[in-house]
């Protein structure tokens, strides 16, 4: 692999993963968010920024994320299977039975003092929308979570992508030999929102769009004739304003609303990917000749696993902190990101260097 490619990849994945905690600090009153979700609160400068951010222009990240995983993995494919099956369950199967404990630990810890365990009720971040403690919960529901629901939600990306490693050889075939039936069919189950299991269909599209870029040594590093840097930024911001704006204005029950809110985030995250990918090559080189950023880079894991729950809980405590203040939602939305971002930076380099064992199995051998 080229350096610079594998620099590109250093620098989009933490940048997407650090741009996790602006999408998962929403804290618009409809929290949970689709790629149908209208807005049912009055346009403003707050509510447009919010909802223009964490499900409009940064909804790439998932998506590049799985192309970078599917490439990586193809170009790496030479072991045998059991073996890469057996790497891949210790550095994403472990890793997320560790967070998945942390995330719980987190939460039971808080909810023994009252005024903590309020901002947990409020937080309401329970997969099963069951928010009362664990105490009353019991150990039946707290193994299930453990294993099956974390509270630290965004673990399901490596549980998937653990899923996608292990069908890796079903994948490989059907891409090489035909590839425009099958990105024709995962491309409708994106569309479509399809999920089965812990198997969905976005997931399914970029981690095979990434497999066959690997696979057909496409020349990624290269930016293709037809494509302008210009227009491919107007373009993505330009359907992220349009589409966030119509998140407002459509009529949440017509089933016009559910198709174009749909059809624009796609057309929104492809435009994003090959805006970020294609256009920002002096700022890649730039910060990766940065000490402190590549330094930075290395706890991009630590900041996967604890930013969540911890900046829903953070959230809930800047919300009743700055209510005084009057854009105290928008102040909230990116102080909490930040405040989360130095928390996870700062554990990470203290878990490095005192308890280098523990952080190598926390991150599955990354970071080092």
């Amino acid at each position: 692999m080229q350096r610079f490619i594998s620099h590109k990849f250093r620098f989009y994945s933490f940048v997407c993963i650090a741009l996790l905690t602006l999408v998962h600090g929403y804290n618009l009153e409809e929290a949970y968010l689709q790629p149908y979700s209208t807005v049912r609160e009055e346009l403003t400068f707050t509510t447009f920024i919010e909802h223009f951010l964490a499900n409009g222009a940064l909804r790439f990240r998932i998506p590049m994320l799985f192309i970078i995983s599917g490439y990586i993995f193809s170009v790496r494919d030479h072991r045998p299977y059991t073996e890469m099956a057996r790497h891949r369950f210790n550095t994403l199967m472990i890793p997320y039975f560790i967070w998945s404990a942390i995330g719980l630990a987190i939460t039971y810890l808080l909810q023994q003092f009252s005024y903590t365990a309020r901002l947990i009720e409020m937080a309401a971040l329970d997969q099963l929308g069951d928010n009362r403690p664990y105490e009353q919960i019991g150990w039946k529901g707290i193994l299930f979570r453990w294993v099956l629901a974390p509270v630290s939600f965004q673990l399901w990306f490596i549980r998937s992508l653990f899923i996608y490693n292990l069908l890796y050889p079903v994948f490989k075939w059907v891409i090489t030999r035909y590839p425009g039936v099958w990105f024709a069919l995962t491309a409708m189950l994106w569309v479509l929102g399809f999920k089965l299991g812990f198997v969905e269909g976005q997931g399914i599209f970029f981690f095979s769009l990434g497999v066959w870029l690997g696979k057909t040594n496409y020349p990624i590093e290269k930016k293709p004739g037809w494509y302008s840097h210009y227009l491919g930024w107007l373009f993505f911001i330009g359907t992220s304003v349009i589409r966030t704006f119509m998140a407002f204005e459509l009529e949440p029950a017509l089933t016009g609303t559910f198709w174009v809110l749909i059809l624009l985030q796609v057309v929104t995250i492809l435009a994003g990917i090959l805006a970020l990918w294609f256009g920002a090559d002096e700022l890649v080189r730039w910060c990766m000749h940065r000490r402190w950023f590549v330094w930075l880079t290395s706890f991009s894991f630590i900041i996967y696993g604890l930013h969540v729950p911890v900046i829903g809980y953070v959230s809930m405590y800047l919300f009743q902190q700055l209510s005084w203040f009057p854009y105290y939602r928008l102040l909230t939305y990116f102080l909490a990101a930040a405040m989360v971002l130095a928390l996870c930076v700062s554990i990470g380099a203290l878990l490095r260097y005192y308890l280098p064992g523990l952080y190598k199995k926390m991150t599955g051998g990354r970071g080092f």
